[in-house]
């Protein structure tokens, strides 16, 4: 007896759906791609228009001032071995998408994490996508980012901002709702309105937990941006695919000790601002 039954044209939806949005977005797509194209090249050139002994100077004493002594040293020395490894252009391109991915998902991604501590029924819509996207292999969002943008750091980008945005979002909203009860009162009761209440108590206490999001965001968009290479995106990630290409096992592991220093500089940096902000919450 044959059991089989007719098969859900998930995949013919979803095709569907992605030529009718390419389609009648074209032009929008294009002049995005066009915009944030323009963006990352007048930013790379500028980066690497410095001299590497001037940056890494200018990154330690922002470490330092961010930071603490042991961060800025951390900082001076991984990016000098990067400079040494012949690296410094690759890094360079690799922070600027970094850069603009992570402050595109921020943008997009606290006021969504606000909307859902405000509304428990945004929260309950939006929960089970924050899961999906976070459980989705991050290989799939290169998927949808070619039709709309082609091959290239735009594509890159996209993708990287979709993959690395659930967990500000989820830790905005979960920072504002555990806020005190008795402090919501408090405010409620010196006839705060809700802007008040919002901006002076609840972002200030949420603070900390919303800065843990903004560095997973940032791990994230590192991670994606080097998978990201295998269309197109510059940096880091393209001497990795290239050393795979070539089967060249040692470019393949100083780039990857090169995205690690990168990726611990930045993880120390937001941790240590997290930590400078917990006391200014809680007073």
């Amino acid at each position: 007896m044959d059991w089989s039954i007719p098969k859900f044209p998930l995949d013919e939806i979803c095709d569907a759906a992605l030529t009718w949005l390419t389609t009648h977005a074209s032009n929008v797509t294009r002049a995005i791609s066009h915009v944030v194209t323009g963006w990352i090249e007048v930013s790379t050139d500028a980066l690497v228009a410095i001299p590497p002994p001037l940056a890494i100077a200018v990154v330690g004493l922002l470490a330092w001032r961010l930071g603490t002594v042991r961060i800025a040293v951390m900082a001076v020395a991984g990016l000098a071995f990067l400079w040494n490894l012949r690296l410094w252009q690759p890094t360079m391109e690799t922070l600027v998408l970094v850069t603009l991915s992570t402050t595109a998902a921020l943008m997009i991604g606290v006021p969504i994490g606000i909307a859902c501590a405000l509304s428990r029924r945004t929260w309950r819509t939006v929960g089970p996508c924050l899961d999906m996207m976070q459980t989705m292999p991050s290989f799939v969002y290169l998927i949808p980012a070619i039709p709309f943008f082609g091959l290239g750091p735009v594509s890159a980008c996209f993708a990287t901002i979709i993959f690395s945005m659930p967990p500000v979002i989820r830790l905005t909203a979960l920072g504002i709702m555990h806020v005190p009860a008795d402090l919501i009162e408090a405010s409620d009761a010196f006839g705060s309105t809700p802007a008040q209440k919002l901006f002076k108590v609840q972002l200030p206490l949420a603070l900390p937990t919303i800065m843990a999001g903004i560095n997973q965001t940032i791990m994230l968009a590192l991670s994606m941006v080097v998978i990201a290479a295998m269309i197109g995106a510059g940096g880091l990630g393209r001497e990795v695919w290239r050393s795979i290409q070539r089967l060249e096992a040692g470019i393949g592991f100083e780039t990857g000790i090169a995205i690690v220093i990168v990726a611990v500089i930045l993880d120390r940096l937001t941790q240590r601002m997290a930590q400078r902000l917990r006391p200014t919450a809680a007073h």
